[in-house]
C-alpha cells in the first residue's frame, strides 16, 4: 500500500515495550516516507499498515518484556494476517526459536527455527559499519547491495534452518562477517528483519526502510 496507491503516508507503528531509546527509529522511518508513530497499544500495532519491533540489550530481557506488553501476540496475529513485520537488531534475534546467553539457552518466540549464538571473533561486540551480501531477489536491499551498514552487536542467528515449500516463496537471505558468517537480514513473507541499525546506517538505511514502506 504505497503512498502513491491511495494518496497518503503509510502507517508503521514503532513497539514501545521499554527497549531504550527508539526515538531514532521513528525520524528514521519520518524521513523514509511513513507516518510513523512510537506506541505501546495494542490496537494501534495490530492496525498500522507496518510494525517495527526494535531491540537493544540482552536476548533474554528483550524477550521478557516483549511477552510482558504482549509483544509476542501482537506478532503472531499480525503474521497470521499477513501483514507487515520488521525486527531491528535484538527484535531480529528474537524471532528465531531461542538464544544462548551465559551458557543457558532462553526460548525466542519461534517464528524461525534455530538459536542465535555469540559470534566467534577475536574483538566483540561487532560494532561499526561493515558489508553485506544481499540475496538477489532482494527487496530490502535494491538499489543498495553495495553499501554499508551501522551494526553493534555480539550475537546473531548463524545458520537458516527453515525449509520452505511451494507454493510458498523461498526466503531472500543477506549475510555478512565479523569473524564468522551470520545472517545481516531476511525477508519472509511478511516477516523481515535486520541485524545492523537501519536508522544509523546514514542514506543507505533511509533507501532499505523506504524499500521496505514500498511494500506496506
Amino acid at each position: 500500500m504505497s503512498e502513491g496507491a491511495e494518496g497518503r503516508r503509510p502507517t508503521v507503528a514503532v513497539f514501545d515495550y521499554g527497549s531504550g531509546n527508539v526515538h531514532s527509529a521513528v525520524k528514521a522511518l519520518i524521513r523514509a516516507g511513513a507516518d510513523a508513530q512510537l506506541t505501546g497499544d495494542r490496537t494501534a500495532a495490530l492496525e498500522a499498515d507496518g510494525l517495527v519491533v526494535p531491540g537493544v540489550g540482552a536476548f533474554a530481557a528483550v524477550r521478557e518484556a516483549l511477552a510482558a506488553h504482549r509483544g509476542d501476540e501482537i506478532i503472531e496475529r499480525r503474521l497470521a494476517g499477513g501483514r507487515p513485520v520488521l525486527g531491528i537488531c535484538v527484535g531480529m534475534q528474537v524471532l528465531f526459536a531461542g538464544g544462548v546467553e551465559r551458557g543457558a539457552e532462553v526460548d525466542g518466540l519461534g517464528e524461525w527455527p534455530g538459536i542465535v549464538t555469540e559470534l566467534d571473533a577475536p574483538v566483540l561486540p561487532h560494532m561499526g559499519w561493515n558489508t553485506v551480501e544481499p540475496d538477489p531477489g532482494s527487496v530490502l536491499f535494491r538499489g543498495i547491495e553495495h553499501e554499508r551498514f551501522y551494526f553493534v552487536h555480539s550475537f546473531a542467528a548463524q545458520s537458516w534452518e527453515l525449509e520452505v515449500m511451494p507454493p510458498f516463496p523461498e526466503p531472500h537471505l543477506t549475510w555478512a562477517e565479523h569473524g564468522s558468517r551470520f545472517l545481516a537480514a531476511v525477508e519472509n513473507g511478511p516477516l523481515s528483519a535486520t541485524q545492523f541499525h537501519p536508522e544509523k546506517s546514514g542514506e543507505a538505511g533511509i533507501q532499505l526502510l523506504r524499500n521496505w514502506i514500498s511494500t506496506l
